[in-house]
């Protein structure tokens, strides 16, 4: 990736977070669609040591390009007729998901809750070269007004039972009538099934899964599909 072909203010941040981290830029291909992700080059020395499975509250999910996201990204690319559709990325991080759906056509909104986090994503929107996102902050315990979204995504962020009802307010409130959500995690996260026992009472959830090899090990992905019901 040229840096200089990015617009001078996104330049300026990726400069300005070059400052502080080594990174790289990933290239994510899906069908005709290629996007570039802004990442910190070495994460391990980033993380140093720290288990997204030993202790949540210490370990900061958006650094990394999960999984669960890559997977996610490939279940938004196929949905059919995205030109005109409004989309919300929860919890986004590194943004893949919410940026490729962005490419396939969706209006998208990427959301977080840091300005370090939005850096990142301003980039790699940049650096994709498109123009069809935009970044805004959402704090789930007391969430911003914006018009209601035709899609709701997002992956791995159920990792803190205290959260659970936050964040079916926010699915309340920015949730279009008829409106679907789409959440892919790590089929080990222990709080998953605990949230869709909570959620099933107000949607009807429909589920998949798919298991991909890495590094010597299988991993497999649940993506739950969620509509209100009535």
């Amino acid at each position: 990736m040229d840096i200089r072909t990015l617009p001078e203010e996104e330049r300026e941040i990726y400069n300005r977070i070059r400052a502080k981290y080594k990174l790289t830029f990933d290239k994510l291909k899906i069908k005709e669609q290629t996007i570039r992700l802004l990442k910190v080059d070495d994460i391990e020395e980033f993380l140093d040591g720290k288990d997204p499975f030993a202790d949540v509250s210490e370990f900061p999910f958006w650094i990394k390009l999960w999984e669960a996201a890559m997977i996610l990204s490939y279940a938004l690319a196929t949905l059919p007729d995205p030109k005109g559709k409004t989309l919300l990325e929860l919890g986004a991080g590194l943004g893949a998901p919410g940026i490729m759906a962005a490419a396939c056509g969706f209006e998208v909104t990427l959301s977080d809750y840091e300005d370090i986090i939005m850096d990142f994503q301003k980039v790699s929107v940049a650096a994709s070269g498109l123009t069809n996102v935009h970044c805004a902050h959402i704090d789930w315990l007391n969430p911003p007004d914006m018009k209601p979204f035709d899609v709701l995504t997002a992956a791995e962020v159920l990792f803190r039972e205290e959260f659970f009802d936050p964040l079916l307010h926010v699915f309340r409130k920015y949730l279009k009538p008829g409106g679907t959500i789409y959440l892919a995690h790590d089929a080990r996260r222990r709080c998953l099934p605990l949230f869709m026992e909570r959620a099933k009472e107000e949607y009807n959830i429909a589920g998949s899964k798919q298991t991909i090899h890495k590094d010597g090990q299988d991993i497999t992905i649940i993506i739950n599909r969620l509509r209100a019901k009535g």
